[in-house]
C-alpha cells in the first residue's frame, strides 16, 4: 500500500515538473525565486513578503547553495523593486535561469506529492484501499494540481498545509498524546509561513473545537482528563496556546528572529509601497496589524506582507466571461470551478453524492454521526474556504480555490469502496461497478495526456475547451507568462521571410532570451524599461491572452464613445509623433509651445488607446495560430489595420461585424496550438 502510494505521489511530482521543463517563467515565479534567494543569502525580507516565506526560501534553497549571482543592490534594491530585480537575477546576471527555475519548480512538486500522499491515506481511511486508489489517482492526473504543482509558487504549499494541519488538529482534539500536540503546532507553524491566507485556519479551528464539544466525551491532554467545562476550557485554552506560540515561532524564525525587515548591515532603502498607504484600508485589521508593529509583536517583513494583501484584496482588476470588475463577483469561483474543472472528476463527484447519500440514508443513527465526525476536517474544510472566496474581491485566478480540491479527490473515494462492495456481491453486480468506475478513471487519464504539457491552461468542454478558455479567464487561471519557448518554436516553422513581428507579452520571461526579436507592444510587467516609439505595420501580431483582454490596462472594458474621441483627437498628431522620432533634436516649431515631456505624456496615452482600440478588432477576431492556448497570433493585413486603427469607428464596427461572422462560433476549429 505504501508502495502505490508513492508510486502515486512521485509520479505526480515528475509529471508536473517534467511538463513544465520547455515553458518560460511565468510573472509570479520571477518574483517567488529572486525573493527566496534574497531571503536565504542576504537574511533581507522586504522582497515580495506578501506569498508566503517558506515556499520562497524552499524554492530558492538549491539556487542558495548553488551560490546563484545576484545584482548589484543599486537603485532597484533601495526601492525594492523585486521585478527589476529579478529580470536582472534572471536574465542579465550570467545565471542559468532555466537550471534555476527547473529546480525550484521541482522543490515545489514535492508538496504536490505530499498533497497526493495525503489525499491516498484519509481516503483509506473513509473509503478503504480501494477509495484510496480512487482518490489517488484523481489528485495526482488532474490538470489543476499538475498546473500549480509545476510552478515554482505559494499555492501548492499552502493546500498541504492546510490540509495536513486540519487533519492533525482533529486527532490532537481526540488524541492526549504530546506527538499529536506537537505535529498539529508543528504545522500550524508551516501554514503561517505558507501564506498569508492561513488566518482561516482560525474559524476552522474554532468550527472543529465546536463539533468536537458537541461530540461529548472528556477532552484530554498528556494524563490530564477534562470533564467539566471549565476544566475542558482550560485544556482547550493550553491547546491554542501551544498552537499560537507555534506559530509565532515558526514566523520569527523564518524571519531570522528579527524584527526589522531590513538587514542594517547592507544597503538601506524602503517597502516598494509605504506604511501608510499598505494601512489605508482602516478598519479593525489594520489596527491590529498596527497594534503588532507598535510593539514588534511580530516580524516587520510580516506584518507588511500580510498589510499588503490585505491592501490589494480591496480592488483588483479581473475578468470573466468578457465582463470587467475591480471588486470582482460571487460567481466567480463557481464558474471557474465549472469551466477548469474535468469532467471525469465532476461526474465522480455527482456519483459520489448519491453514493453518499445513499449510505446516510441507510446506515444507523451512530453510524451517520460517527462517519459526519470523521470527515469534519476535510468538511470544515471546505466550507469555510469555499465562503471566504465567495466575498473575496480578488479575482484573479482559478488557482485561489485549491485547496479545496483535496477534499472531492477524498469524496470521490466512495466511488472505490462502491466498485469495492459490488464485487463482494453476484457477478452481475460487480462487473458494471467496477467497469464504471474504471472507465471514469480512465477518462481522467486521457484528459491529462491530451492537455499535456499545457496543464495551465486546461478547460473542459463546457467552457468550448482549451482553445475558447481566453474568451472566460486569463491571469493565472490560462496566461502566466509561460509560452515563449513555444512561440519561438512557431516562428522557427511559420514565420515568413521578412515578416514584421509585433508582441504584446505577459509574464516573467524575456522574450530576448528565445531570440524573439519583435516590435514591443505594451507589456506587464514593464521592468522599469522606457515606452519605444513605433507604428503598427502588417505581419505577425502575438499577444498574451490577458493582455488582449485588457485586464490591467486603463481602457478595461469595452471601446467607449470617449476613448473614440480621445483616440481621434490624438490621432491627429501622428504625423508630428513619426516627426519627433525621426529627428526628436531638429524640430523646434513642435517643442515651442509643447515640452518634450507633454509630447511623450501624449504618445502614452495615444499608444495605449491605439492597443486597446486593436484589441477591441483581435477579440472579435479569430486568431491565426495559439501557442500553448496562452499566446495569440494574428497575422493582419494592411486593410485589417486601416480597418482596426486608421478610420472613423463605423470602419472598426465594421470590421468587427465581419470578423464575428468568419469566426466559427461553436470553437469546433480551434487554431493550431504549438506541440510539445
Amino acid at each position: 500500500m505504501l508502495g502505490l502510494a508513492l508510486l502515486l505521489a512521485l509520479g505526480h511530482a515528475w509529471l508536473a515538473t517534467w511538463s513544465m521543463r520547455e515553458k518560460s517563467t511565468t510573472a509570479d515565479e520571477l518574483a517567488h525565486v529572486t525573493g527566496g534567494y534574497t531571503f536565504n543569502h542576504w537574511h533581507d525580507y522586504r522582497l515580495h513578503p506578501e506569498n508566503g516565506i517558506l515556499p520562497q526560501r524552499w524554492e530558492a534553497l538549491p539556487a542558495t547553495l548553488a551560490g546563484a549571482r545576484y545584482p548589484a543592490q543599486d537603485d532597484d534594491w533601495s526601492r525594492s523593486d523585486v521585478w527589476r530585480l529579478g529580470h536582472r537575477f534572471f536574465y542579465e546576471s550570467g545565471n542559468d535561469h532555466e537550471r534555476m527555475l527547473f529546480a525550484a519548480r521541482a522543490m515545489n512538486a514535492l508538496f504536490g506529492a505530499a498533497t497526493t500522499l495525503l489525499v491516498f491515506f484519509w481516503s483509506r481511511r473513509h473509503w478503504g484501499l480501494a477509495g484510496a486508489v480512487v482518490s489517488g489517482l484523481l489528485c495526482a492526473l488532474c490538470p489543476t494540481m499538475l498546473a500549480h504543482s509545476g510552478l515554482a509558487t505559494s499555492d501548492m504549499a499552502m493546500t498541504f498545509f492546510l490540509l495536513a494541519a486540519l487533519a492533525a488538529y482533529w486527532r490532537h482534539l481526540h488524541d492526549p498524546g504530546w506527538r499529536a500536540l506537537a505535529l498539529s503546532a508543528a504545522l500550524f507553524g508551516g501554514a503561517a509561513v505558507a501564506k498569508h491566507t492561513s488566518v482561516l485556519l482560525l474559524p476552522m479551528a474554532g468550527l472543529l473545537i465546536l463539533a468536537r464539544l458537541l461530540e461529548g466525551g472528556p477532552l484530554r491532554l498528556g494524563s490530564w482528563t477534562a470533564s467539566s467545562w471549565p476544566a475542558r476550557l482550560a485544556v482547550l485554552g493550553c491547546s491554542l496556546a501551544a498552537h499560537g506560540a507555534a506559530v509565532a515561532l515558526a514566523i520569527w524564525a523564518f524571519f531570522g528572529f528579527r524584527y526589522a525587515a531590513f538587514n542594517p548591515e547592507l544597503p538601506g532603502g524602503v517597502f516598494v509601497y509605504p506604511w501608510e498607504l499598505m494601512l489605508s484600508f482602516g478598519g479593525l485589521k489594520a489596527r491590529v496589524i498596527e497594534f503588532c508593529r507598535s510593539w514588534q509583536l511580530l516580524p516587520e517583513g510580516y506584518l507588511y506582507g500580510l498589510a499588503f494583501v490585505l491592501k490589494h484584496a480591496e480592488a483588483r482588476g479581473a475578468f470573466l466571461d468578457g465582463e470587467y470588475s475591480i471588486y470582482g463577483w460571487v460567481s466567480f469561483f463557481p464558474k471557474a470551478f465549472l469551466y477548469k474543472t474535468p469532467l471525469s472528476l465532476l461526474a465522480a463527484v455527482a456519483a459520489s453524492a448519491g453514493i453518499v447519500a445513499l449510505r446516510l440514508r441507510t446506515s444507523a443513527r451512530p453510524d451517520r454521526h460517527a462517519g459526519l465526525l470523521r470527515a469534519a476536517p476535510l468538511l470544515v474544510l471546505f466550507a469555510v474556504y469555499w465562503a471566504f472566496s465567495l466575498a473575496s474581491h480578488l479575482n484573479i485566478g482559478h488557482r485561489h480555490i485549491l485547496p479545496t480540491y483535496p477534499v472531492l479527490y477524498v469524496f470521490c473515494g466512495a466511488l472505490g469502496w462502491w466498485a469495492a462492495q459490488a464485487c463482494t456481491g453476484p457477478r452481475s453486480r460487480a462487473v458494471p461497478g467496477v467497469v464504471s468506475v474504471v472507465a471514469l478513471l480512465g477518462l481522467h487519464a486521457l484528459t491529462a495526456a491530451r492537455i499535456y504539457p499545457h496543464y495551465l491552461a486546461y478547460f473542459n468542454p463546457l467552457a468550448g475547451g482549451p482553445a475558447q478558455g481566453y474568451r472566460h479567464l486569463v491571469d493565472s487561471s490560462l496566461d502566466w507568462g509561460q509560452d515563449l519557448p513555444g512561440l519561438q518554436r512557431w516562428l522557427a516553422a511559420h514565420r515568413q521571410p521578412g515578416e514584421r513581428l509585433h508582441l504584446s507579452y505577459f509574464g516573467g520571461s524575456e522574450p530576448d532570451f528565445y531570440g524573439i526579436e519583435a516590435v514591443r507592444l505594451p507589456m506587464l510587467p514593464t521592468f522599469g524599461r522606457a515606452r519605444p516609439w513605433y507604428w503598427c505595420e502588417p505581419g505577425l501580431y502575438a499577444i498574451s491572452a490577458t493582455m488582449l483582454q485588457h485586464v490591467y490596462a486603463a481602457q478595461r472594458g469595452p471601446w467607449t464613445a470617449e476613448n473614440e474621441r480621445t483616440y481621434q483627437e490624438l490621432r491627429r498628431n501622428d504625423a508630428h509623433f513619426r516627426a519627433l522620432r525621426a529627428d526628436p533634436d531638429g524640430r523646434p516649431e513642435l517643442i515651442a509651445e509643447i515640452s518634450p515631456p507633454q509630447w511623450q505624456a501624449a504618445w502614452n496615452l495615444y499608444e495605449s488607446l491605439r492597443f486597446s482600440r486593436l484589441c477591441h478588432y483581435l477579440r472579435a477576431r479569430q486568431p491565426d495560430a495559439m501557442i500553448g492556448y496562452s499566446i495569440l497570433v494574428f497575422r493582419l493585413t494592411r486593410e485589417e489595420i486601416d480597418d482596426a486603427l486608421h478610420g472613423p469607428v463605423s470602419r472598426l464596427e465594421a470590421a468587427i461585424t465581419r470578423a464575428l461572422a468568419a469566426r466559427d462560433p461553436a470553437g469546433s476549429r480551434p487554431p493550431a496550438v504549438t506541440p510539445p
